[in-house]
């Protein structure tokens, strides 16, 4: 399944708001149409940002009537716009940055530039295909047999590719080692329970879907082997922003003994945060939390708190596994040599 296409003059948005009930398609023009589509989560998923930004300031260089120093201003502008859509997500920044870098560097192009850019977010969607495939072959090695749970969706509806975490489960179900995946349903936009079960459904992959509050429960029975997570961002010491419930998952698989592997392309990676105390969390919606499908589940007038994501501490985190390669702790050292272009930090 593939949530976003470039159609030339257009791309189609697959509207993730609408799974599992109907299969409707956003026709976006320009980037602020993306960036709509980037708060109102019709798309989300931090790699699929990415690409999705990208093929927003593609949209904009394709446009008649700028050429140059204004159409360069153009696209700074649309850049940030589209950077503050979902501050969390680094792989939005970091693709942003890339397109930006590309169009400075060509901008003395003329009308070709919005052909450069148009291949240059095309290329970026290839390149997350690739890390997702990749990064199902490196967390494979490392899965134990038996039962696994994730959290959120982190699969085809979030990436370019098959996914980060689900990549991973997909693979290790392939190979034999995954017997059952047991979902969380990701309160309170519910996407595991709507996008990880719609998906792990569709690759016939046997699962389980669980409140977020049943994790503990399952794991105490000792009928959880491992735990495999997306991320948003990760910090130089690999601690991990994820979707809100993350951090409570990464205590509880620490308190059981159970390891918990972070799977994500090096873009989500930002070395300029030493730690996860400089992850900026988004604040979302009240109405989220208030509301389910448009139907009220809470009294009016209520206090509401929705921080869309938490930090996990990298004391939690056994092992972060990206398209390079496998990170160990101490994670200082292996994320580093993982940015630099190193191959696998160890295996396990």
């Amino acid at each position: 399944m593939q949530p976003i296409e470039w159609c030339g003059d257009h791309v189609r948005v697959l509207d993730q708001r609408k799974l599992p009930r109907e299969m409707v398609w956003i026709v976006v023009h320009d980037a602020i149409e993306m960036t709509d589509c980037i708060k109102n989560m019709s798309l989300r998923g931090a790699p699929l940002l990415g690409i999705a930004a990208g093929y927003g300031l593609a949209l904009e260089a394709q446009k008649k009537g700028k050429t140059g120093s204004a159409l360069l201003s153009h696209l700074e502008d649309s850049g940030k716009m589209l950077g503050k859509a979902r501050p969390t997500a680094v792989n939005l920044a970091w693709a942003i940055q890339r397109m930006l870098e590309r169009a400075r560097k060509d901008s003395h192009l003329g009308k070709a530039l919005g052909d450069i850019l148009r291949e240059e977010a095309l290329s970026l969607h290839e390149e997350d295909r690739q890390a997702c495939s990749a990064i199902g072959q490196w967390g494979a090695q490392v899965l134990p047999q038996g039962n696994v749970l994730t959290h959120c969706n982190t699969g085809a509806l979030a990436t370019g590719g098959d996914g980060t975490a689900y990549s991973v489960l997909k693979e290790g179900f392939r190979q034999g080692k995954v017997t059952r995946v047991f979902a969380c349903e990701a309160r309170p936009f519910l996407q595991g329970a709507r996008l990880t079960a719609f998906e792990l459904k569709q690759d016939k992959i046997p699962f389980t879907l669980i409140t977020d509050s049943m994790a503990g429960y399952f794991m105490w029975q000792g009928k959880i082997q491992a735990v495999v997570v997306g991320a948003d961002r990760v910090a130089r010491n690999g601690d991990v922003a994820n979707k809100i419930g993350t951090y409570a998952l990464a205590v509880l698989a620490h308190e059981n003994k159970i390891p918990f592997f972070v799977a994500a392309p090096t873009s989500t990676l930002d070395p300029s945060l030493e730690t996860g105390q400089g992850i900026p969390i988004e604040e979302r919606d009240k109405k989220e939390v208030v509301e389910i499908m448009g139907v009220s589940i809470a009294p009016e007038g209520i206090e509401v708190a929705h921080p869309a994501f938490d930090i996990s501490p990298a004391r939690y985190v056994n092992a972060i596994i990206t398209e390079k390669g496998i990170a160990l702790p101490p994670f200082s050292e292996s994320l580093s040599k993982l940015m630099q272009g190193g191959n696998s930090v160890a295996a396990i």
